[in-house]
């Protein structure tokens, strides 16, 4: 299996973070089929999509709400235990997901791999102390216990947790548009939104917020920071010309389904591959949401999905300069940050190697793999 993430080596916070965005990028990239599978059906046959389709839309909820965070947990809990892991991992994300009225794709990443390290533990426990025949009788058992009680405890204990922090970004983003301090929304709009907490923020808080402005004024610049395409856009097209040469081919498809399509989620798996990408976030949402505001844009509506299309499709009559303005400023300026940030695509080679799982190790001539150990024994000496 290929490893979306190139290993960190060292110590200290920076690597800590790194580790830590790595690890929750495994939990996700290995699904990304299925965000797309779900992204496509969104754009399609939701009531403002191509070609709307209520009997076909009614898959919208249950995957964005059951499926996905189910196959998040499930990774998780395979990446710390194996299939036993995947089984229990699957199980106690079932218990969030019931729990709770918003996607739980972080609680999804917290009680999946947790559940299967306490099922790792338990095994090792028991190891070599049952009776030989009872070995399956034991695991079976002792899965179903664990699994479980980690779904009744993910009603009562992390679903709520979670929720609750989905509502104080809400709170935190709700005091920002009242001080009139709208780019700076931006520092925690976009680290929410690669958190999939996007939706909560976008029809919690800032859509009512401007359905008010715009029966006042014709139209609200609240509707544009958090479902802006442009920063998604800059990203990936970072992504496509200096990101992990293994990665290349899934973004074009990405791109379409992002910017064309309006699903945003499709691109949070490729920040949280790499955190330091929440900066270029940042920078291309402050620039976005400032440029709507220099130029008086507008819109009547919450773009659903945020695609290209429904902007335009929303926007006022005479508004449309100032809101592709927005659109491509915040794209140019996080494809600026994030090209940076990822080196322009410099020891590209290195991370290629990085990313290669134990599945995958590639057979090196001999000559050449000792002449590499004695430069790498004049290194250390």
């Amino acid at each position: 299996m290929t490893s979306y993430t190139p290993a960190v080596t060292g110590s200290g916070f920076r690597a800590s973070v790194q580790r830590v965005g790595g690890y929750l990028a495994s939990m996700v990239m290995p699904n990304i089929g299925a965000f797309i599978a779900w992204g496509l059906i969104t754009a399609l046959f939701i009531p403002t999509g191509w070609v709307p389709n209520a009997h076909v839309a009614q898959l919208v909820d249950p995957m964005i709400k059951i499926l996905l965070p189910v196959l998040i947990g499930y990774t998780g809990g395979r990446l710390v235990h194996g299939q036993r892991g995947a089984v229990v991992g699957a199980i106690a994300t079932m218990g969030i997901v019931v729990g709770a009225d918003v996607p739980m794709f972080l609680g999804a990443m917290i009680i999946g791999p947790l559940t299967a390290f306490i099922l790792k533990l338990w095994d090792g426990l028991i190891e070599n102390r049952v009776r030989p025949g009872f070995e399956m009788l034991v695991d079976n058992f002792s899965a179903g216990i664990i699994g479980g009680a980690m779904a009744v405890g993910g009603i009562y204990g992390i679903g709520p947790v979670v929720e609750w922090l989905t509502k104080q970004a809400g709170h935190g983003v709700d005091w920002l548009v009242g001080h009139d301090l709208l780019p700076v929304t931006s520092v925690l709009v976009e680290p929410a939104k690669v958190l999939f907490l996007n939706n909560a923020i976008n029809h919690g808080v800032l859509s009512p917020l401007g359905v008010a402005e715009a029966a006042e004024k014709g139209k609200s610049v609240l509707f544009m920071i958090e479902s802006n395409p442009g920063p998604g856009l800059g990203l990936l097209l970072a992504f496509l010309l200096f990101g992990p040469r293994s990665l290349r081919p899934s973004v074009p498809a990405a791109i379409i389904v992002q910017f064309l399509g309006g699903i945003h989620e499709i691109y949070f798996p490729y920040v949280l591959m790499k955190p330091k990408l929440i900066v270029a976030m940042i920078c291309g949402g402050a620039a976005g949401v400032g440029t709507f505001m220099v130029t008086g844009a507008g819109l009547v509506a919450t773009p659903s999905p945020g695609s290209i299309f429904a902007y335009m499709a929303v926007t006022p009559k005479g508004g449309y300069v100032g809101v592709l303005l927005g659109i491509i400023i915040s794209a140019a300026v996080t494809f600026a940050v994030s090209s940076l940030l990822l080196g322009f695509g410099r020891g590209e080679a290195e991370e290629e190697d990085a990313v290669l799982g134990p599945d995958e190790q590639t057979i090196v001539n001999p000559d050449e793999a000792a002449n590499a150990q004695v430069k790498l024994s004049r290194l250390e000496a």
